[in-house]
């Protein structure tokens, strides 16, 4: 399957792209993975990407879709892959479009994952990280730690990411609204959105979007 997830930040995508690629046994390609790969081996796109982001400006549309083609057209994606990311934007989806029809392949779904505002503003807000392993993640409300403000795991200062304050992530909510959201409504004219809800357990969300997809076919 060939399949575009998206969703507000919070909404659980990063979690269940990695766990439906994995039960569909296809790549999950983000875009935040893609950046660091080409930038790490040094490759002429990576090169390029750094070069903006060094400047402080934002990678321009053709760059990321260079990289989103090249990666897609690694033998381990012949058979489907999860795009988580890209595209970001109605411009990016349009060249998605151009780049698959050239390659005589197309979509099957795009998933929407919904969750309510408030609720991702107190998922990603209430996020806890230690200062000495980030990989030691806490949440105030769902997951806190035994004391207050101290790693269960190494005893380290618990602190909240400048990016997970709610000020910045009604920022980010606003920039998901205005620049990646149409593209639901984009494929939406092509027959391709599956929305679910992305409320409730894990386990439960993944299961819901396979099942969701299942239908689709």
């Amino acid at each position: 399957m060939r399949i575009v997830l998206v969703g507000p930040p919070g909404a659980g995508k990063g979690t269940q792209a990695t766990r439906l690629a994995e039960t569909l046994h296809i790549p999950h390609i983000s875009t935040g993975d893609l950046f660091r790969a080409n930038i790490s081996r040094q490759t002429e796109l990576g090169k390029l990407a750094k070069s903006y982001m060094d400047a402080g400006n934002l990678v321009p549309d053709e760059v990321t879709i260079a990289m989103a083609k090249d990666r897609m057209e690694q033998p381990d994606a012949e058979g489907g892959f999860l795009l988580d990311g890209f595209p970001r934007n109605v411009s990016q989806a349009e060249a998605l479009d151009e780049l698959l029809e050239t390659e005589d392949m197309n979509l099957d779904a795009v998933l929407d994952l919904e969750a309510p505002e408030d609720e991702v503003v107190k998922r990603i807000a209430g996020r806890r990280v230690c200062r000495n392993n980030s990989a030691h993640v806490f949440h105030v409300t769902y997951t806190p730690s035994k004391k207050a403000g101290v790693c269960d795991v190494c005893g380290g200062e618990l602190y909240q990411r400048d990016d997970d304050s709610e000020e910045t992530v009604r920022k980010r909510l606003e920039v998901y609204h205005t620049q990646t959201e149409p593209i639901i409504d984009y494929y939406k004219a092509q027959g391709l959105v599956v929305t679910i809800s992305a409320m409730g357990p894990v386990d439960e969300v993944t299961g819901r979007a396979l099942e969701a997809l299942k239908r689709d076919k």
